[in-house]
């Protein structure tokens, strides 16, 4: 099966209401997880884009919620198929250094879109390896099971661990989430 090439990234807008969202029926890829997990290094490395989305060593640089337009590419036998998908950067959650009030009106906007977007066709939650799941990130995961949406799991940080210590750290997480290989 021939896989995808992303050949054009751009920003498309920002967004914390339901009106301020990309209008069309274009099909999106959410990003979520703990703050400074590597949401938006993910999308930079993915488009090989370095500063499409704002990163920073600080948790909680990403405060709305981002949509990037993507389009892709794929060889097909006769010819190439392009798709053009958004790819969705949300707010971190659990640590950030902000305030309360913030952190709540981030979970809220998060919470609405995940709820309510009828183009959300894949959430990839980010998880850092280098540490067992932490109850915000089971939380996060048992909700979006609860709202029916397709989850893959994504580990970050693993270039920071031995081999012997992603194995393992990786059948934790399997364990944890009762997790198969594909969607590890």
């Amino acid at each position: 099966m021939a896989s995808y090439d992303i050949i054009k990234a751009a920003y498309a807008t920002t967004a914390v209401r339901r009106d301020q969202y990309p209008e069309g029926s274009v099909p999106e890829v959410a990003f979520l997880g703990r703050s400074n997990v590597g949401k938006s290094s993910l999308i930079n490395s993915l488009c090989n884009h370095r500063g499409l989305a704002r990163v920073s060593g600080a948790p909680g640089k990403t405060q709305t919620i981002n949509f990037y337009s993507f389009q892709a590419k794929r060889q097909l036998e006769d010819e190439p198929e392009r798709h053009t998908y958004y790819a969705v950067d949300l707010p971190g959650y659990g640590f950030a250094r902000t305030s309360k009030g913030n952190k709540e009106q981030w979970s809220a906007f998060i919470c609405k879109y995940m709820e309510n977007s009828q183009y959300l066709k894949l959430v990839c939650v980010l998880m850092d390896i280098r540490h067992a799941p932490m109850e915000s990130d089971i939380d996060c995961y048992q909700w979006l099971l609860n709202l029916g949406l397709p989850i893959m799991v994504i580990l970050t940080k693993s270039d920071k661990l031995s081999k012997g210590a992603v194995a393992s750290q990786k059948a934790l997480y399997k364990k944890t989430f009762g997790l198969r290989d594909e969607q590890i």
